[in-house]
């Protein structure tokens, strides 16, 4: 790829995950587009910022024909939303909400950059799953729904487009150490987790961003159409 300049967008990069994400790409020397829902939402120094809304369609809609014309090589879908719900009690508004956001506007963002992708042979997607799209638990129906359908989603788009130079992953991060972990789960609930998990600790934001950034880079030659768990080995016991 001599010649091309590497032009990313992390969608979700103003925290935890995917502002390491950006960061990360950034230090690679990558240009990187930042999304968040914020006006003047926090985003790594060096990033170019777009503000988007995701729930709404307008919003969504301008995003995505700004991005056919920023030349994009490199795609990290990372933005998602999540509601803990009783089966019984999901409401449909909210499992469409999800699922718009989660698995929708990764497959719109995805459509939006592989021509430019596939005239220059050469590209880079990265889905951000969970450990939920491999395997679930009680309350996570909605979540799961769109996790599982974005590494489906994942799967048959690198089965299609590989031989043209682009590959396709996603990546499932455990339980990773962010402000939000902490918010949800306390000091208790951390210690208890740290239990179940067999290497007792929580990742770390930077070693989901390792990982995303070895999947983009010229380095990953051969490895395509793969959900890569990284969760302390939660999902092998």
């Amino acid at each position: 790829m001599e010649n091309i300049k590497y032009r990313a967008v992390v969608t979700g990069a103003t925290r935890g995950i995917g502002y390491a994400i950006a960061e990360r790409l950034l230090q690679d020397g990558l240009e990187v587009i930042a999304t968040g829902t914020k006006k003047n939402g926090k985003h790594p120094i060096g990033s170019n910022y777009y503000q988007v809304d995701f729930l709404d369609e307008n919003s969504t809609n301008k995003f995505i024909n700004y991005l056919k014309k920023q030349k994009i090589n490199i795609v990290v879908n990372n933005a998602g939303i999540n509601k803990i719900s009783e089966f019984s009690s999901i409401n449909i508004e909210d499992f469409d909400r999800i699922l718009r956001v989660n698995l929708r506007v990764p497959f719109q963002i995805c459509q939006a950059v592989i021509p430019f992708m596939e005239k220059n042979k050469w590209g880079r997607i990265v889905n951000l799953t969970s450990i939920f799209s491999t395997i679930s638990k009680e309350y996570r129906a909605s979540y799961s729904s769109s996790k599982f359908g974005l590494d489906g989603m994942t799967k048959a788009l690198a089965a299609e487009v590989s031989e043209k130079g682009i590959l396709a992953n996603s990546v499932g991060p455990g339980f990773i150490d962010t402000d939000m972990t902490r918010e949800v789960l306390g000091t208790s609930g951390i210690s208890k987790l740290k239990g179940q998990i067999p290497m007792k600790r929580l990742g770390q934001t930077s070693e989901i961003a390792s990982l995303v950034s070895w999947l983009v880079s010229n380095e990953n030659t051969y490895m395509t159409g793969q959900n890569l768990m990284i969760d302390g080995g939660f999902t092998r016991v």
